[in-house]
């Protein structure tokens, strides 16, 4: 007897093949009968109408802080996530030392925008060590699975304490021990290990990330803990111009090739995006891949379905008034009293006299690239859009808050003020800042299309109050496989991405398919429903911080081995979710 069986499905199957009719018998967890399933159940779901795909493998979130207090795991939870993997980008909490939590929390709120009263308040610390930090996720029942990477930052300043800063080299010693703790992580059931080069990432204080410049010496050393393991792969992040110079690109790819084929036989995965300060970047990266793929070197792509960027808002962490003299007098006060401010005709007219001060730099996490920006408004105004209650996040450069200013024959500035005065100051501004060079997603199609490609840099769990791209699943099965006008992707190549591809890369046999044998993680989907409803701000997080949260219509259940952990989008209480530990077989 089935303890569950779903009934009359039109079933993805994750293996890329057609869909097809059928049932779904389910028991002890795991996937029993696939299409024809005969035998009795103890329950049933009647999925008459809905596409049953199997649950996603979302590679690349930040959940290692909220993983130790949240049972839920939102917003992922709610998009068909049925693991999470966490520790991208060099960013964690372990491991770390008692004497270094200030530390860590500074990083990370600088690099992932996560307050620091948040973390302070949630985070339940019963780690040092990474496996102590496995142990302890382990120990806590959640809705869906999880999955741990080693972060470089965490790892350094486990290792060299005061001396983790970025211009700071490694000293044998250092590298020894970095390298035996990364291998008892992996050894204790790490799936991978993560670094981050980029100049978007500082620290709470603006200062460089304690890995951002490593050397390929220090990389090759963490790369060869995996020596003689069956499982674990590694992510890095780069701008790919850390040096000065015209040769920088190939300088900075060599760095993380090297890392790569200091791992023999474990894959490694890269960020890539197209930038505006370099809009071809990416396809020389692409390029690259395959000639570093074509010497033997296992190297893959993670690529987001739309354009990374933030959500501007009164309420949100970023705002293009932000470092406006009269708007910091008033950014103090409770919302509805700063909106009352700002709709006052003399400071209206004040505040658009005023220009920017600096926002980046020393004391401040928040990027040079802002300051860069906010000198532009102008010409940014042409890359800001209304996001209204129906989020387009392929809007023409027509639908622009720059070309909405010229129809009205006002300032970029006015425009813009006017926007984020919309529904009473909680209106939200989209911002794509990479991934939108043409104002439409045709790089990014190019991107996801590529052999090589997973599609990732969710960052679910991260950047409380400027994103929330934990519904990129969402997004791409409804824009790139139903909605868009041209350019579209098969329902069955884009779930065989989210689920088969993303579990066969990190070496996840279990799951990702529906196949017998495999755990029964599954979305049962009203595909024709399905839907993304615009962000709102919830206060929901420990010591009362807020978040964005975007839910999703159209999810009428999502099963994590077997059981029903979120139904027609709201979550059940149900908590079969437990820590992933590599190798895993099916």
């Amino acid at each position: 007897m089935y303890d569950l069986k779903v009934t009359g499905a039109r079933i993805v199957d994750g293996s890329g093949a057609p869909a097809f009719e059928g049932d779904i018998g389910i028991a002890d967890g795991r996937i029993v009968a696939v299409g024809h399933a005969p035998d009795a159940a103890r329950h049933s779901l009647d999925a008459q109408g809905l596409h049953a795909t199997p649950g996603f493998v979302d590679i690349h979130t930040h959940y290692d802080g909220q993983a130790s207090w949240d049972a839920d795991m939102m917003p992922s939870s709610i998009h068909g996530t049925t693991t999470a993997v966490m520790g991208n980008c060099g960013v964690g909490f372990a491991p770390c030392r008692v004497q270094d939590r200030q530390k860590i929390i500074e990083l990370m709120e600088g690099v992932e925008d996560i307050p620091g009263s948040v973390l302070w308040e949630g985070i339940d610390w019963q780690w040092q060590t990474t496996a102590e930090y496995i142990d302890a996720l382990a120990r806590k029942p959640r809705a869906i699975d999880v999955a741990v990477q080693v972060p470089h930052d965490a790892l350094r300043m486990w290792t060299m304490g005061e001396r983790a800063v970025a211009a700071e080299q490694a000293t044998d010693d250092d590298l020894t021990a970095m390298r035996a703790e990364l291998r008892a992580a992996l050894q204790a059931g790490a799936v991978g290990f993560s670094t981050g080069r980029t100049d978007n990432h500082r620290t709470r204080f603006g200062a460089p990330t304690p890995a951002a410049e490593a050397s390929i010496r220090e990389l090759q050393a963490l790369a060869s803990a995996f020596d003689g393991l069956d499982h674990g792969v590694l992510m890095a992040v780069s701008d790919y111009d850390m040096e000065a110079g015209p040769d920088r690109f190939d300088r900075e790819f060599d760095v993380v090739q090297a890392m790569a084929a200091a791992a023999t036989g474990h894959k490694t995965s890269l960020s890539l995006s197209q930038r505006d300060l370099e809009p071809e970047q990416w396809q020389r990266i692409l390029a690259r891949v395959d000639a570093a793929v074509a010497q033997g070197l296992d190297l893959r792509v993670q690529v987001a379905p739309r354009g990374i960027g933030v959500l501007l808002g009164l309420q949100a962490t970023f705002h293009p008034f932000i470092g406006f003299p009269s708007y910091k007098k008033i950014a103090h006060l409770p919302i509805d009293e700063r909106v009352a401010a700002l709709r006052d005709p003399a400071f209206r007219a004040q505040m658009l006299t005023e220009s920017n001060d600096k926002v980046a730099g020393d004391g401040s996490s928040i990027p040079p690239l802002a300051d860069r920006m906010l000198a532009m408004l102008d010409q940014l105004a042409f890359k800001l859009f209304r996001l209204g209650e129906r989020p387009n996040y392929e809007p023409a450069m027509a639908d622009s808050i720059g070309m909405a200013a010229r129809r009205r024959g006002v300032s970029a500035k006015e425009e813009i003020y006017d926007a984020l005065l919309e529904q009473d100051g909680r209106a939200l501004i989209y911002f794509p800042i990479y991934n939108y060079q043409g104002f439409n997603l045709e790089a990014v199609r190019q991107m996801l299309t590529h052999p090589r490609a997973l599609p990732g840099l969710s960052d679910g769990g991260a950047h409380a109050g400027t994103i929330c791209d934990a519904s990129f699943p969402t997004f791409l099965v409804t824009w790139w496989t139903r909605d868009r006008p041209q350019g579209r992707i098969a329902l069955e190549r884009a779930v065989q991405m989210l689920a088969a591809d993303t579990a066969d890369y990190m070496g996840f046999a279990d799951r990702g398919r529906i196949a017998v044998g495999l755990r029964a993680d599954l979305n049962l989907i009203d595909y024709a429903a399905l839907d993304l409803e615009v962000p709102r701000l919830v206060a929901d997080l420990p010591a009362g911080g807020r978040r964005l949260l975007q839910r999703a219509t159209g999810y009428r259940a999502t099963l994590v081995a077997g059981q029903v952990v979120c139904q027609d989008g709201q979550l059940t209480g149900t908590r079969p979710g437990r820590v992933v530990r590599g190798p895993v077989h099916a």
